[in-house]
C-alpha cells in the first residue's frame, strides 16, 4: 500500500510518501516540504500548495492520503492556514477518488512512538528508525508527513485500507471528545 501523508500549513506543508507491506514494514518513497512566502497573496500561496500536492499525487500515485486533522489552537491565523491547506489536499484527493484519513497529532504520535504526547524530536527519531534512515527528515514538517502516512498505513484510521476497523485508544478519546461537543448541555 502506498500512502501520501500531508502535514498541512501555509508556510511549510510537509509531504511524505511511504510504501507499507502486509508485514507493516515501511519504506520511504518521497519526502519534501512545499514552501510559500508569507508575503505572497493568500491565493498564490494556495496555488503553490495545490501545485506541489498535485505533483506528488501524479508522480507517486498513492492508494490513500493521510492528513492531519485540523484542531482548535489559540492562534486563529494558524488554524485558518492549516484549514485552507487541508482543503486543497481534500479537494485534490477527492478529484482522484482517493480516500483520506484524518489523524490527530496525538493519534499519530501514539502510533509512531507509543506515546501520544511525544515531542517533535521523538517523532522524527522514530520515523527515521521505522524507515531505516540515518537521520530524521528535516524540517519537522517533513518527518510529520511521513509519520502521518505510517500511522494511516498501520491502521491508525478505520478508513485506512486494510485497517481492522477497531479504533485505537487515541481515536476513541477523540471520538468521545467529539460526541461530548455535539451533545446538548443540560441546564443546571
Amino acid at each position: 500500500m502506498r500512502i501520501l501523508g500531508v502535514d498541512p500549513g501555509l508556510t511549510r506543508c510537509g509531504v511524505g510518501v511511504v510504501d507499507v507491506g502486509r508485514d507493516r514494514r515501511a519504506t520511504l518513497v518521497h519526502v519534501g516540504v512545499i514552501r510559500t512566502a508569507p508575503d505572497l497573496p493568500l491565493e498564490r500561496r494556495i496555488l503553490s500548495i495545490a501545485a506541489g500536492i498535485r505533483e506528488a499525487l501524479d508522480e507517486h500515485r498513492p492508494d490513500a492520503v493521510a492528513l492531519e486533522r485540523v484542531f482548535a489552537q489559540h492562534n486563529l491565523r494558524t488554524v485558518m492556514g492549516v484549514a485552507q491547506a487541508s482543503g486543497v489536499v481534500l479537494h485534490l484527493a477527492a478529484e482522484r477518488g482517493l480516500s483520506v484519513g484524518l489523524h490527530t497529532p496525538s493519534e499519530v504520535k501514539a502510533a509512531i512512538t507509543g506515546y501520544g504526547s511525544a515531542d517533535k524530536r521523538q517523532v522524527g527519531s522514530m520515523v527515521a528508525r521505522v524507515l531505516r534512515l540515518d537521520a530524521a527528515p528535516t524540517p519537522a514538517d517533513a518527518a510529520d508527513a511521513l509519520a502521518l502516512a505510517i500511522c494511516h498505513a498501520w491502521g491508525g484510521s478505520p478508513a485506512a485500507p486494510g485497517a481492522t476497523g477497531a479504533p485505537t485508544p487515541a481515536q476513541r478519546a477523540w471520538q468521545d471528545a467529539e460526541r461530548g461537543a455535539r451533545m446538548p448541555r443540560l441546564a443546571r
